[in-house]
């Protein structure tokens, strides 16, 4: 058979029944198998960064694994902002581009080892990846196909996952192939052996007064949701989550306390900061978790951290492990779960509960606010009319973290975005991936309205293919969270956030593509308008008008740690939710 038809019957085998392209010479020989397999296709894309971007989300959502296809040079180069999504988030998929012909490219003959480019559009696409993938190879003869590919989906996919490359010059992919002679790839598996450090655990379990568990993306990636689930029902054991693992369980658990960190709750920073003894569980504990000063993160807990990547657990940079787990999530949890015997000090919980309380969200003056829309108040009600089975997307800025803030999870509901990574228009193409991955499923994209900008053109995709996704803007006119940042720290100068930046007329793009367009000024019926666009079966776009000076809140200063955001507390009341002296007042 050609090359090109056993690239294509290869995803097949991998459960990938759609490729997220952009055609080209270099790629077209693959791209015209897709005419003879009737099991698999293609979504034509607007940007090979989008189509990587909704290869991260269809994996996120569908067989935990996806492609994408695209020429050489540009194309392939397009590719690494979404690449690099998925390799921070540990997503795992393939990547295919195309290449000049073998004979083209440099070094082919030594007389061209030092030359920059031979053939047309000649880029070494597979040395710029290779930081950002677990594998990146480029072939070297028709021969080597079932091999590398076998080699790189197994490598995606085991231990922790991760986004591979595949370079395929021209010459090779219209090769024909015999495939009674194959050579197939065997990985070696890394066998986790729950040892006598899990006794260690239980020990520091039952001794604690005030322990925490963090849940982070880990939890989702080792398919460990219902395993905690069941845990946290039979004992009350506090917990909180990082932006990765906010889905991972429900709001609807009195022992959740909220996400942590640099942008998290109160509620939930207290908690932390306030425990004898961590369990972290799939969280790399980074500085957005932590803090700018990663010493002062739970300084007087004993914190145990499980994570499959062992670079993780020994990074160090100022946090202090007093265990490290090398482990496999899944695995520790079956082992962990079925000896546990716990039962958690009510006066812990009780207090946990207080901090909740007394530190809500979502303020009741911005819940009365008469001009705009409060985002706070408008994600809030959001989560609230949403059904337990919607896929919520978000992109990055001051709207991610409002609603990381205030959106409260429903069980089963999926909320995520490029946390890692975290680029600007993000949300639409991965919105448009997860809705293929759910055959057509309604997905709700949050956006700002600068970020939206960055991959508009995914509209006439969202629109040619039909789906339903619904996408807020939450315009504020400007980079708010930029603007934020340059009052605390640059007097206010608006350099690229507000001065130099505008919008486009958003009725007008909308208008351009076929799709429904709303706009939302003020909280007047709010639920009811949002109610109807919802459950309308089209896609849908709403600019949602919020005040150009709202502000994050709270979120940390630089040189404070995570229990002391801003707008600071009166110190007093500070010192009250403290259960130690060790306050640190630093805030350069």
């Amino acid at each position: 058979m050609l090359v090109s038809d056993y690239i294509l019957d290869f995803l097949v085998k991998k459960k990938v029944k759609k490729v997220f392209l952009i055609t080209g010479g270099a790629i077209s020989f693959v791209v015209d198998s897709f005419s003879r397999n009737k099991k698999i296709n293609y979504i034509d894309c607007g940007h090979e960064q989008s189509a990587a971007m909704m290869a991260d989300a269809y994996s996120r959502m569908g067989p935990k694994f996806s492609a994408t296809m695209v020429t050489s040079g540009p194309g392939a180069t397009n590719l690494l902002t979404g690449i690099a999504c998925s390799w921070f988030d540990s997503i795992p998929g393939i990547h295919i581009c195309g290449q000049v012909n073998s004979h083209e490219i440099s070094g082919a003959v030594k007389s061209t080892k030092k030359v920059r480019q031979v053939g047309f559009q000649e880029t070494d696409i597979v040395s710029m990846a290779k930081s950002i993938t677990k594998f990146a190879y480029r072939i070297k003869s028709e021969k080597e196909i079932p091999y590398i590919l076998d080699k790189a989906f197994q490598i995606s996919t085991t231990g922790r996952p991760g986004p591979v490359l595949i370079d395929i010059p021209m010459n090779f992919q219209r090769k024909k192939l015999d495939t009674k002679f194959l050579k197939n790839f065997v990985v070696q598996n890394k066998k986790f052996r729950i040892n006598k450090k899990i006794n260690l655990v239980y020990s520091l379990l039952q001794k604690s007064k005030r322990p925490i568990f963090i849940l982070g993306g880990g939890v989702e990636l080792s398919n460990s949701k219902n395993k905690l689930n069941r845990l946290f029902a039979k004992y009350k054991v506090p917990y909180v989550t990082t932006w990765s693992g906010k889905d991972c369980c429900y709001h609807g658990q009195k022992n959740y306390v909220g996400t942590i960190g640099v942008y998290g709750s109160r509620a939930a920073n207290f908690a932390v900061q306030n425990s004898d003894f961590i369990l972290n569980l799939g969280s790399r504990l980074d500085t957005r978790v932590t803090g700018g000063n990663p010493s002062s993160f739970g300084r007087i807990a004993k914190i145990v951290s499980v994570d499959i990547d062992k670079y993780e657990l020994n990074k160090r940079r100022g946090l202090k492990n007093y265990l490290k787990l090398n482990y496999d999530l899944g695995d520790f949890l079956k082992n962990f779960n079925s000896k546990l015997q716990y039962k958690c000090d009510v006066n812990w919980l009780k207090k946990c509960e207080e901090w909740n309380k007394n530190y809500p969200t979502v303020l009741k003056s911005w819940r009365a606010q008469k001009k705009y829309i409060n985002p706070y108040f408008f994600i809030e009600t959001l989560s609230d009319i949403l059904n337990k089975k919607d896929i919520i997307i978000g992109d990055t800025g001051a709207h991610l973290t409002w609603s990381m803030q205030a959106f409260k999870i429903k069980k089963g509901q999926r909320f995520f975005s490029a946390f890692g990574n975290s680029p600007m228009g993000y949300a639409l193409p991965a919105a448009i991936g997860a809705s293929i991955a759910k055959n057509k499923k309604r997905v709700v994209c949050i956006n700002g309205d600068g970020s939206f900008q960055c991959n508009l053109q995914e509209l006439h995709t969202l629109a040619s293919n039909k789906l339903p996704i619904k996408i807020f803007i939450l315009n504020n006119n400007g980079y708010g969270i930029i603007k934020q940042f340059q009052e605390l720290y640059l007097s206010k100068r608006y350099e690229a956030s507000g001065k130099g930046v505008s919008n486009p007329d958003f009725k007008k793009i909308a208008k351009a593509f076929g799709i429904n367009y709303n706009e939302l000024k003020n909280h007047n019926n709010l639920k009811s308008k949002l109610k109807k666009i919802i459950n309308s079966n089209k896609p849908e776009f709403i600019n949602v008008l919020a005040n150009p000076n709202q502000k994050i809140i709270p979120k940390l200063q630089f040189g404070k740690p995570i229990e002391d955001l801003s707008p600071l507390l009166n110190r007093k009341e500070f010192s009250k939710n403290m259960y130690f002296d060790d306050v640190i007042e630093n805030s350069n």
